[in-house]
């Protein structure tokens, strides 16, 4: 059992190693969600000598309220939940904007690297912690698409009452604390800095950080 706080995202990603050991040198890629679960994802993926990427989507907002999601899109794929009155050619145009929003992101963490591929992979997705999951449970989706062997969920803290959720969607789900006053990610950290694309781009730019 941890204490209800960690140090900082190292220790993150080195206590979630542990409990990842089984993976080490074998056929998995870790997937960070930038922008906090880059350092963390980093420390993972040296530690267990895998190949480290990225994930990313955004949600595609209702016409008429965008904080309302209808949808999401990664650089290649879409979930769409049906809407009466929203029109396919607001998604598409949606879907198009959002794809060239994404690949600029990608563009900017990773340079002119193409993502990995990741059929046939066993693939741990990393963030700092979860809040209401909702992003993460949307990645886990679109992955899903392009085929991996196995998905696995590695995140530090979250709420208790969310667990049960990740257990469901993912095939594997890792964590350090589930706490049942849930006070914010933050709040479960002695040094939680916001991590800067900066940072990020400095991280990713180790070509791997297999030893």
């Amino acid at each position: 059992m941890y204490n209800e706080i960690l140090k900082d995202r190292i220790e993150a990603g080195l206590l979630l190693s542990e409990k990842l050991k089984k993976y080490q040198n074998t056929n998995t890629v870790v997937l960070a969600v930038p922008r906090g679960g880059v350092p963390v994802g980093f420390i993972i993926a040296k530690s267990l000598h895998l190949p480290l990427d990225i994930v990313l989507s955004k949600k595609i907002g209702h016409p008429y309220n965008k904080e309302f999601a209808i949808g999401a899109a990664s650089m290649d794929s879409t979930i769409i939940d049906e809407h009466p009155g929203v029109s396919n050619e607001y998604i598409e145009e949606a879907i198009v904007r959002l794809r060239k929003l994404l690949r600029g992101k990608y563009g900017l963490y990773m340079g002119n690297r193409e993502p990995i591929d990741i059929k046939g992979k066993n693939v741990i997705v990393v963030d700092d912690g979860i809040a209401t999951g909702n992003t993460l449970l949307v990645s886990i989706s679109m992955l899903r698409k392009r085929n991996p062997a196995k998905i696995i969920v590695a995140v530090p803290v979250l709420p208790r009452e969310i667990v049960a959720v990740f257990e469901k969607n993912a095939d594997e789900f890792i964590y350090l604390i589930a706490s049942k006053s849930f006070r914010g990610v933050g709040g479960f950290y002695e040094e939680f800095d916001q991590v800067e694309d900066d940072e990020v781009i400095k991280i990713l730019s180790v070509t791997s950080p297999i030893e």
